[in-house]
């Protein structure tokens, strides 16, 4: 069988389309969430009218590798077929459309399982007679497959690497304040000023964004600094009985409609905001170049527009001082590309769950490298000024995993390699969409 499924998002797969397709999915004994798209229940669905032994050929978002709820699909191909066999692209295959994609063949029906998957890369659809085929093996069927499209040398440069852990062993990463509208609920001085509204009705905010953080660390001065540029750095949110100024402010935005914005419609009252805690990191999630952690040290709130990391008992100060610049280093550079998606335009995105994967240094090694990455700390911060997070990590690099964990020249410049390889394929993919 041949096809090329349609590629429906969740928020316009709705109705009995999906609840029948979820159904056909289930039927195969896979689940899918309520972010699944179309092509996820009609890869699975498809594969079941085939006949024992038979064969599947499908044109499918390149997401097949990455996102969360296609894990099942990947474990059902896995375990249903003798043979998996992906073809990947470098370039876009289909001008002018921003969804990457890979070329599914799998083989033997109902004859598997498979321990591995066969992987072929090809520049565009011209070079797929010449693409050259790799073994590559799944920690696990359900596991995903973009650790797939790193070369030998840089899967074996990872093997070869201790003292690294994965970020939810330091905290919780969870998803910021929605207020339902920035631009109503998040008020600059000179609003508030303009508004007269009593200081004990707003909260310290990190403005909606992550430009402001992609150093090391927030700090007061910079929250005020943003301030007095006329940057959002407060939330609206009364406490109680709202001031007078606060109803004025309440009622405006009642009479153009803020109030029927679907968060603000589902609380009660529709103007008081959730509160989520002030972090003690910060990490951005829509990134062009890498992720970063930045120290929360204004203790200010943030929106959904970073995510938080709470530190655990005992990792506070540690992770505070350290992690940051810690984790600017190759392995966690690649492991970012890994864990992470590419989104239109050449963004990668980090959801909570992708980020609790994100392969950082263990507490451990912190510690024992702690004065020499204090030391390093105003040089990185230097490197990330100027906007090179290479340079920034090659610093990092010296200490962490050349002094400290003894890794081999050729095993760091594999992890470099393979980290520019993915960063430079998404970043051209990106562009491509753009043109």
């Amino acid at each position: 069988m041949v096809g090329n499924p349609p590629y429906v998002r969740y928020q316009d797969f709705t109705g009995q389309a999906r609840v029948r397709s979820q159904a056909a999915a289930l039927r195969a004994g896979v689940s899918l969430s309520g972010l699944a798209s179309s092509w996820a229940a009609f890869t699975v669905h498809a594969a079941l009218f085939l006949k024992p032994g038979g064969r599947l050929g499908l044109v499918l978002p390149a997401e097949l590798l990455s996102v969360n709820y296609a894990a099942g699909v990947r474990r059902f191909l896995m375990t249903r077929f003798k043979s998996v066999r992906l073809v990947l692209f470098t370039e876009r295959v289909f001008p002018g459309v921003m969804e990457e994609v890979v070329l599914l063949l799998a083989d033997g029906f109902d004859r598997g399982p498979t321990g591995h998957c066969e992987l072929f890369q090809a520049t565009n659809l011209s070079d797929l007679h010449s693409a050259v085929g790799r073994r590559w093996v799944p920690p696990t069927p359900g596991h995903k497959w973009t650790a797939s499209l790193l070369p030998d040398t840089a899967q074996a440069a990872v093997a070869a690497i201790t003292g690294f852990t994965e970020l939810e062993t330091w905290g919780d990463t969870t998803l910021g304040m929605v207020t339902g509208n920035n631009r109503y609920f998040a008020l600059s001085p000179e609003e508030i000023a303009e508004k007269e509204l009593p200081p004990d009705e707003l909260i310290p905010l990190s403005p909606p964004g992550s430009r402001h953080l992609r150093g090391l660390a927030f700090t007061s001065a910079a929250w005020r600094d943003l301030g007095a540029q006329g940057r959002a750095t407060h939330l609206f949110r009364p406490p109680g009985d709202p001031s007078e100024p606060a109803r004025l402010y309440i009622k405006a935005g009642e009479q153009v409609g803020i109030d029927n914005a679907y968060k603000c419609r589902v609380r009660t009252p529709w103007w008081r905001v959730p509160l989520v805690p002030p972090a003690h990191l910060l990490l951005t999630y829509m990134n062009a170049d890498t992720p970063r952690l930045c120290a929360n040290r204004a203790r200010v709130h943030h929106l959904n527009s970073v995510h938080g990391l709470y530190l655990r008992s005992g990792y506070v100060k540690t992770g505070l001082d350290l992690l940051p610049v810690a984790a600017l280093n190759a392995m966690t550079l690649l492991g970012a590309e890994v864990v992470g998606r590419a989104y239109g335009g050449g963004m990668l995105k980090l959801e909570p769950k992708e980020a609790d994967k994100l392969p950082v240094p263990a507490k451990d090694l912190l510690l024992a490298a702690r004065d020499e990455l204090l030391a390093l700390q105003p040089r990185v911060a230097e490197a990330l000024r100027t906007g090179s997070v290479t340079d920034a990590a090659a610093l990092v690099d010296e200490v962490l995993l050349v002094r400290h964990l003894g890794l081999r020249r050729k095993d760091l410049t594999a992890l470099r390699s393979a980290h520019a390889d993915l960063h430079g394929r998404r970043v051209a993919r990106g562009a491509g969409a753009r043109m």
